[in-house]
């Protein structure tokens, strides 16, 4: 069972993930209902605990996820998706049960990256139509029965290939843009503050993701070291 997700991955702090405005407040409207859950729960009010993120690759979808996961201190399970349904067909629905039930007992956060993996086998043309009924059935009773002292994130680049029936099922939709200006710089920032000033020099590029922007500065930070070493030894 192990090889259907893992759980080793480091803690993130949920103020290191730089969000837009909108998002940001979706996130914290989010975190103060579920933290909130109990009370409300008194007045048979329903508590979002599921969530779907989608947008550019890149842009803090996994980050979210277990920012999350840190912030309500709870196991993050990310699921591997292409082992579950590279499997052999009938082995499919066997392995999302035994997944869910896995964690059911453990008020954890379970997190599906690349869920069109699953949501776009509702498309029957080329398949057995009754195997890929009884895949999609099958997740669609594990969401509906999903505990809620856990939660459940689905995450895509491609919400367009997600079946609308799936997308219903959870509570919340939040949308990963291009960061803007403003949140890259802050991000550059931020990244940036842990060097040297003498290191810090650097050309800041735009309109990318955030993991673009990432990989730019340990690029112009490495060569901005190695520059300063090779002159020092002049």
């Amino acid at each position: 069972m192990e090889s259907l997700y893992l759980t080793n991955l480091s803690p993130v702090k949920l103020e290191d993930v730089v969000f837009d405005s909108d998002l940001q407040r979706q996130i914290n409207d989010f975190l103060d209902e579920y933290e909130h859950r109990e009370m409300l729960e008194k007045y048979q009010l329903p508590v979002a605990n599921k969530l779907f993120l989608h947008g550019k690759s890149g842009c803090g979808k996994t980050m979210t996820a277990r920012a999350l996961a840190a912030r309500l201190q709870k196991k993050l399970y990310i699921v591997n998706l292409s082992t579950i349904v590279s499997s052999r067909l009938g082995e499919t629905a066997k392995n999302l049960s035994s997944l869910f039930k896995s964690v059911e007992h453990k008020k954890a956060v379970l997190f599906f990256d690349e869920f069109d993996s699953l949501g776009s086998m509702r498309d029957y043309d080329n398949n057995d139509t009754s195997e890929m009924k009884r895949v999609v059935n099958t997740i669609l009773q594990l969401i509906d029965s999903f505990p809620l002292d856990s939660i459940l994130i689905g995450a895509t680049n491609q919400i367009q290939l997600i079946d609308e029936a799936l997308l219903r099922r959870f509570d919340l939709k939040l949308e990963f843009k291009t960061p803007a200006k403003i949140a890259l710089d802050q991000y550059y920032k931020q990244l940036l503050e842990k060097y040297p000033k003498e290191y810090q020099d650097i050309t800041r590029i735009y309109d990318i993701s955030y993991a673009e922007a990432k990989n730019h500065v340990f690029d112009r930070v490495k060569k901005n070291i190695i520059a300063a070493n090779k002159s020092s030894q002049i």
